[in-house]
């Protein structure tokens, strides 16, 4: 009996042998295949993991292994097992042999990164706005993001240079894109309202890879993390694929419903400077037009929208965007007026009751406004913002001088409702820099 029974425990200590090992190929093999010849999937995880960072800036086609070369290769023969853990050998250390280090390796690489990706259109002389906005979302934002910046080429290297000074932040990515539009009718685009105001339209098609995007304006500021408009993505239902606010909250001061000669969303219609898009939905959707029966999808929609109505669209990318979305209003999520807050708002008195009970998540200063003395609030936090440093003391120091200049600025209508512009940029920075860190 007892010699059957230890045939029986041999047996079965083979059999576990036998799996573990076959387990312990399954992870090299997986590891392999999940980017180890650097591939997309390991360089995208490289850009935040590999040597220990969380997302340092970096230009286009610079992330994953390029930044250690040889790095895995150079220790495929080093053996590590339970008895030598990963975790306790040196971070430059790794090796692909033993099924407990692969099998750590390998969940570390499948843990997806959540980076939040925003995108900003600049030509001619918007530099330093963007850089500006590009700072208020670094400032206050607690995830990492990814940049995606479109320009003319003779901006590159002054961006470059910038994002790159700011690289030990370690808490953003960025890549830099050409102008670029469909070639058959480049010129059309590149004349539409703005210079290069209608590339927003086309970065469903260009970014390809990118799932969920927020588009803003060069001309916008951040006055609470990012963190909180991504989240609005979760409140999208099953039909909608994007996000914007409305253009105007007093239909006797709007401008669609009282000169539009298109079709234009809702009441007033909507305002496309700041825009947050579900890319995958967008891509996938067949969207009802009034130029054929048939269903178009983003690609095939937007130059006939621009043959039938360019003779009668004054603000070009954003009249496209409020025809598309009269046809299709299920597809749209309307956020508040105080994510997209401008001139408007108070040009004329207070129109906007949740900017006044909570205060101005995103100051957008369309019109110039940042640069002459027509509204001289909205020009007082941007150079509060502009003349910012990253330092923490800084940044909490910026409270009381903004405060005394936005006092100097009560003669004029937005001035009367100074403390709106500075209500949750108080409770921003409290929440990012008074806390103690463990509470961060």
């Amino acid at each position: 009996m007892r010699r059957y029974l230890r045939i029986v425990v041999l047996c079965l200590a083979c059999g576990f042998c036998s799996l573990l090992y076959a387990f312990s190929q399954l992870a090299v093999s997986l590891e392999e295949g999940a980017g180890g010849s650097g591939g997309k999937p390991q360089a995208g995880v490289a850009s935040w993991i590999a040597g220990g960072g969380r997302g340092a800036a970096r230009g286009a086609g610079e992330a994953g292994t390029s930044a250690h070369p040889g790095r895995w290769d150079r220790c495929k023969d080093i053996s590590l097992c339970y008895w030598n853990p990963y975790w306790m050998l040196p971070s430059d250390v790794c090796g692909m042999n033993c099924f407990w280090e692969t099998a750590f390796r390998y969940s570390l690489k499948i843990q997806p990164i959540e980076r939040m990706h925003l995108a900003v259109v600049a030509c001619g002389e918007r530099l330093e706005e963007t850089i500006t906005m590009l700072k208020s979302a670094i400032i206050f934002s607690v995830k990492p993001l990814q940049f995606h910046v479109f320009a003319e080429d003779q901006l590159h290297d002054s961006f470059k240079g910038i994002l790159d000074s700011w690289s030990f932040l370690h808490t953003f990515n960025y890549s830099l894109y050409p102008i670029t539009f469909p070639s058959e009718n480049a010129a059309e685009w590149k004349k539409l309202f703005k210079p290069c105001a209608s590339q927003r339209l086309f970065l469903p098609l260009i970014l390809k890879e990118v799932d969920s995007l927020l588009y803003v304006d060069t001309d916008i500021l951040f006055l609470r993390p990012v963190d909180d408009i991504w989240s609005l993505l979760k409140k999208f239902n099953s039909t909608q694929i994007a996000a914007m606010a409305p253009e105007h909250e007093e239909p006797r001061i709007g401008w669609y419903n009282r000169f539009a000669r298109h079709p234009y969303y809702g009441k007033t219609g909507v305002n496309s400077g700041v825009m947050l898009m579900n890319m995958t939905r967008m891509r996938r959707k067949y969207f009802k037009n009034d130029m054929t029966p048939a269903r178009l999808r983003w690609g095939d929609i937007l130059m006939p929208l621009l043959k039938k109505y360019k003779l009668n669209i004054t603000w070009g990318d954003q009249d496209l965007l409020n025809i598309i979305f009269f046809h299709n209003p299920e597809s749209l999520f309307v956020f508040p007026c105080q994510w997209n807050y401008r001139p408007d708002h108070c040009i004329y008195g207070s129109n906007c009751l949740e900017a006044e009970e909570e205060g101005i998540f995103v100051l957008h200063g369309n019109r110039g406004v940042y640069h002459d003395d027509k509204q001289p609030a909205f020009r007082a936090v941007y150079e509060a913002l502009r003349n910012c440093s990253f330092e923490g003391g800084h940044i909490r120091s910026l409270l009381k001088p903004l405060e005394l200049e936005l006092q100097k600025t009560v003669h004029t209508y937005c001035g009367k409702l100074y403390k709106i512009f500075i209500k949750q940029l108080t409770k921003s920075i409290q929440a990012r820099y008074d806390r103690p860190p463990k509470e961060r």
